[in-house]
Parts: structure tokens; sequence; C-alpha cells
């Protein structure tokens, strides 16, 4: 599951502007993206232990 969490974080990091269109010229939503992936793993990791 992990690896499939962070494939897919990879493409849409790379390739989501381009894959669904959205105009990013100051890359707000990769930010967003990274955000919600590093607070997602931080929530795995807490509630896993």
């Amino acid at each position: 599951m992990v690896w499939l969490a962070l494939a897919m974080f990879v493409t849409l990091f790379g390739w989501g502007a381009q894959y669904f269109g959205w105009s990013d010229p100051v890359g707000k939503v990769q930010l967003a993206l990274f955000t919600s992936f590093i607070l997602g793993m931080i929530c795995g990791y807490k509630n896993k232990g």
C-alpha cells in the first residue's frame, strides 16, 4: 500500500498538471500535494504505533 501511495504521489506531483490540466504557475497545487502527503505519512506513523 505504501508503494501505491508513493507512486500516485510522484505521478501527481510530476505530471498532474499535464494530466488534469490545472494551471499552477506558482506551484501552490504542488505544495498542497506535498503537504498532504507528508501529513498523511505522519498520521500513518502515529496510528501504526
